[in-house]
Order: C-alpha cells, then structure tokens, then sequence
C-alpha cells in the first residue's frame, strides 16, 4: 500500500471539506446567526487536514485498496469533522445524534433526529442539506474534477466511490470525466432552484431543496417536508427531478453530445421509465380503491412517492404508512429496487437487477435447451461471467446485511417491522421506513445511541456500495 499516497489524499479531502464551510459561515453572516461553530471545525479540518497533505509520496500510484481505504477512511473522516458545528452550536447537542445526522446527509440517506426545525439557525440547516448535495455526486470525485490527483490511477477512487455495478470513463481522462458529471450536476441544481422559485418558493428554501433532491437525500427544512408548503406546482416539480437525478449521468453526456439514439436505447432507462409508471398507476388505483383519494390526487401522490422511494430521496407529502398494505408492498419492493447505476441514487440499482434477471433466464435456457447458447445481453453489449458474478455476490451481500442489522438493532425492543424497514432505508439511503414510528411523520429518535452508530454504518455501506467499508476490516487490506 501506498501509505504516504494515501494520507496526502485523505489530507486534499478534509482540507476541501473544511473550505466548503464557508458557505454556511457566509448564511450565517447574512442571516446573523452565530458562525464560531463552522469557523472552529474549519480550523480543526484544516490542521487534521494540511498535516496529512503534507506526507511527500515518493511516487503517486494507487491501486485497488488504496482506493477502498481512500474513500472508507475519507466518509467516516468527513462524518465526523461535519458532526462538529452541530455539536458545538448546540442545534443537535449530543454527538452520537450529530454524527448520525451528518452521516444521513452525506450518504444521501435523509433519516433525521431532529426535531425542532424552528431552533434551528439558518446555517446549521444549510449546512444540514449541503451535505446531500455534497454526497450526492461524491466528495472524491468533486476533488477529482478540481484538483490534480494521481493520474490514471485515481480511477480506482472513482470506482470505490461512484455507485452502480461498473464506472467507466466518459472520455480519456479521468479528471475530464469528474468534471463533466460535476457540471451536469450543478446544471440541473440550477435548473431545479430557478423551477421551485417561479413555483413560489424563497430563494433559500428552493437552493436547500435542490440541494437535497440532486442528492436524493430526503432533508427538508420544514418538519413537514414538502407537504409543508401546500403547493402542487411544488411537488410535481421536485417529482420530475427526482427522477431525473434518479437516471445515470451517462445519458446526460450523451443528449449533450447529440447521441440521442444511443442514449434512449438505453435498457436501464427503459426499464426505469416502465418501473415508475407501472408502480404509480398500481399503487393510484390501490389508493382510488380503498377510497383515500379521488383518481386525480390518487395519480399525484403515487407518483410522487413512488419518485421519491425509487430515487432513494424519502421526502414526504402524505404517511404512506396508512395506505392500503398492496401499496406499501409496492413501495417496500422500490426500497430495495434504487434507481439506475451512476445516478445519485442507492438501492441494488436496476443494472444489476437487469443483469440477474438476464443470467437466470439464460440458466433456464440451458436447463430446458442445453445444446443452445444464450447469452447474456445489456445495450446489446455482451455481459461477461466476472460482471455476473459480481452482481449476484453483490445482492447476497445487500440481503445478509439488511438481516445482520435489523437482527442488531432489535435489542432495542422494536418490531420487526420497523427494525426491517429502517434497515432496509439506511443501506439503500433511502430516509423514511414503513412504520409509523420512523415512517414520513416520524424521525430516528426512537432508537439508542449503540443502534444510530449501527444504522449510520449501515448507511455508509450502502451510499458506498459494500466494499469499501468492509475492505477497512479486512487485515490483508492493511498488509504492505
């Protein structure tokens, strides 16, 4: 391993991280709120984190667990520098619940503790939903796209960090391809803010929820989330950009460069577009049924919640924790489903489901015709046996570890539906679970300190696919 390497990297990170907390301190400046809190963690960012940078590597290449321990070690650093305004200004006084809150925000996840959202000053709540948008994309790769890294070689951190079963290269250079998603993605923020705002929204309240829906994170500065602004335009808007935050990126490089047949021939926008409208339209005749709704706000509410869970975003309009039971299937099934590889989104992600589905229909094949050949297809492009592989430990992996957690956090005495469901929503970074304790009107709080630990691992792994995490508790990581 390349030790040196690897704290100069880990220094860039919290040095960047540190000089984002500028842009609370400029909030609280502006809205006279008090600002020693992010000025004294900016302090302590910037020593931790000039002292690593200053490590001289006698050479800058990476490899594979470099990255892994580049981006485990990076997210829990970040986790706990960004948990320390919070603690000292006192808008979240105990640490456990500030770090849980911060890894929340930045794993995209929106699973909160916080309950009084009128005590909260202006830039701790800024600073609360920047963190979506900061996690969203990936600290890394905002890194990548700035800095200097290490060559060809920071495509490993890339891959470690960037979700979805395979990350590929836009153009040639790494560096030119974190850009490009970066600027695809401050694109569309601007686009949503300046959306929300001609749909009645204050410039704040707009910038925070853009920032939260291109994370697909879920925070809301009212303790009612969307429904607290009683406007339709509102949620339809947030609906449509759920979902596009919920497509992978490439699509959007590839409408920009003009290749618009390759980009809609995609399978996995295909089957993404399918999923959502067949899930809204089952779960608004479920509701139109049970008669919760008429058919037109029935149609309205299902999409919208069926947006918010595929896109792992978890706001809220309604307790969908009293709908009829056939649409909360339909939700639990979305929770596990996510949304496409190299979107901000969590969950298995369609790829691999596609993918899975494709190589279990081919075993059948095989079992019926084994003379035939049959092979497995994505976007026309051959899917060979190793990407197979690893989809399918992948999904074992994702099951054993919504069984380990909710196993763990039920020594808390909770049911197991609500230990299952808030499981099931920190490893897809989805927020919201499927009980009314922890559903869209209630919060975290209900759990202990030991399980808010559990759970913002359990968030951790799922923002950062597994690996990463997992690969900090391996020794032979940390062998030479």
């Amino acid at each position: 391993m390349n030790y040196k390497m690897i704290s100069r990297t880990l220094g860039m990170i919290f040095l960047i991280y540190a000089i984002l907390m500028l842009l609370p301190v400029m909030v609280g400046l502006l809205y006279g709120d008090h600002i020693h809190n992010f000025l004294i963690s900016l302090g302590i960012g910037g020593i931790i984190g000039g002292f690593l940078f200053l490590q001289k590597p006698s050479g800058n290449e990476l490899v594979a667990r470099d990255g892994f321990v580049i981006v485990g070690v990076g997210w829990i650093g970040i986790s706990l520098l960004g948990a320390l305004p919070f603690r000292i200004s006192g808008s979240i006084p105990r640490f456990v619940d500030a770090f849980f809150e911060t890894v929340s925000g930045l794993s995209t996840t929106g699973a909160t503790i916080v309950t009084d959202f009128a005590g909260m000053p202006h830039c701790d709540m800024f600073w609360r939903l920047f963190n979506h948008w900061i996690g969203g994309m990936g600290v890394l790769v905002f890194i990548m796209a700035v800095l200097p890294m290490s060559g060809a070689h920071s495509m490993h951190i890339m891959r470690a960090e960037v979700p979805g079963p395979s990350v590929g290269k836009l153009v040639p250079r790494v560096k030119r391809t974190a850009r490009i998603l970066y600027l695809i993605y401050i694109g569309l923020t601007i686009v949503e803010t300046l959306a929300l705002m001609i749909c009645g929204m204050r410039f704040y309240d707009a910038l925070l929820h853009s920032f939260s829906t291109a994370g697909t994170g879920g925070f809301s500065t009212l303790p009612d989330s969307i429904a607290g602004f009683g406007s339709v335009t509102v949620e339809t808007v947030i609906t449509v950009f759920m979902l596009l935050f919920g497509v992978n990126f490439n699509i959007y490089y590839l409408i920009l460069i003009r290749s618009f047949r390759k980009a809609f021939k995609n399978e996995e926008l295909a089957v993404y577009i399918i999923v959502v409208c067949s899930a809204a339209l089952m779960i608004a005749a479920g509701l139109t049924r049970s008669g919760m709704f008429r058919f037109p706000e029935a149609i309205h509410q299902a999409f919208f919640n069926v947006a918010t869970i595929i896109s792992t975003t978890g706001f809220g309009t309604v307790d969908f924790t009293l709908w009829p039971e056939y649409c909360k299937w339909i939700l639990v099934l979305l929770m596990f489903c996510g949304a496409c590889a190299g979107s901000t989104g969590g969950g298995i992600k369609l790829s691999r489901l596609i993918i899975l589905f494709k190589a279990l229909r081919a075993e059948l094949v095989r079992m019926i015709r084994p003379r035939n050949i049959y092979r497995v297809q994505l976007d026309q492009h051959r899917v060979d046996t190793e990407t197979i592989r690893a989809a399918s430990v992948f999904v074992v992996f994702y099951f054993i570890l919504i069984i380990v957690f909710s196993v763990l956090i039920s020594f808390d005495g909770l049911d197991l539906a609500t230990c299952f469901t808030a499981s099931l929503s920190c490893i897809s970074n989805i927020g919201p679970g499927m009980t009314r304790l922890i559903g869209p009107a209630g919060n975290f709080t209900v759990f202990s300190d030991r399980s808010k630990l559990l759970l913002s691992v359990a968030m951790l792994i799922g923002r950062l696919e597994i690996y990463p995490i997992l690969a900090l508790f391996s020794p032979r990581t940390w062998r030479r």
